[in-house]
């Protein structure tokens, strides 16, 4: 069945590979278009209009991770997956410091793919529709994807801004690593506690150290 008016940047140098995705992504439904390198993939999520990317960080030209910081420097926000080598930890770390919403490893199944897809977009959704709410001295525009405190915009992630309206409704109290997985990736994605901790340093470079508390042994609690 067609998914109407969703459209998916693939950025891929590969081309048996990126015929494959291209083929999944088609038959699951949506609108596909390619860019060969990174220079090509920063040129047409800068001036178009996509409602993901996914995003290979072994680019030519452009690597797939400057491609990324340029999108998020420039407040750019649409969901991104990054394709990564099996069990390349350091590179998926490196993605997502950089902004990366989802990570998928290289080889992987094609109903994988549909469903990382389909995850990211209903989180931008959630997030999208949602009212604002204040954490320590920010107040959060999930529309916008954007933390405010004063003159200060600070672009926001859909998954960083799921994390702190999660922890923000249960504020005062403090909340496992294991739940705030299950809250962001689907039930049967496993995930370990290092990509919450990867998403929690993030949160505080951008919105200050103390914005999100470790309890050791316990987990994490939000700023009053």
């Amino acid at each position: 069945m067609r998914v109407p008016d969703i459209r998916i940047l693939l950025v891929e140098d590969d081309d048996e590979l990126a015929a494959r995705v291209q083929k999944t992504l088609v038959g699951g439904g949506f609108d596909v278009e390619r860019a060969e390198d990174g220079e090509r993939g920063w040129f047409l999520g800068s001036t178009n209009s996509y409602d993901a990317v996914i995003l290979d960080l072994g680019l030519p030209i452009m690597s797939g991770l400057d491609v990324l910081k340029k999108w998020r420097n420039s407040g750019i926000d649409l969901p991104v997956i990054i394709l990564t080598v099996r069990n390349s930890w350091s590179e998926r770390v490196r993605g997502l410091n950089a902004g990366a919403d989802d990570y998928l490893a290289k080889p992987f199944y094609s109903e994988e793919l549909i469903a990382r897809v389909n995850a990211v977009l209903r989180r931008q959704r959630s997030t999208g529709s949602s009212q604002g709410f204040a954490v320590g001295e920010f107040s959060i525009d999930p529309s916008a994807g954007a933390a405010c405190r004063g003159d200060q915009t600070i672009p926001l992630t859909g998954t960083e801004v799921k994390i702190l309206k999660f922890l923000h409704e249960r504020r005062g109290r403090v909340i496992q690593q294991s739940d705030l997985v299950s809250e962001i990736y689907d039930s049967e994605d496993a995930r370990g506690s290092n990509t919450i901790e990867v998403y929690v340093a993030r949160l505080r470079r951008k919105l200050g150290k103390n914005i999100i508390k470790t309890v050791r042994g316990f987990g994490y609690q939000i700023s009053e």
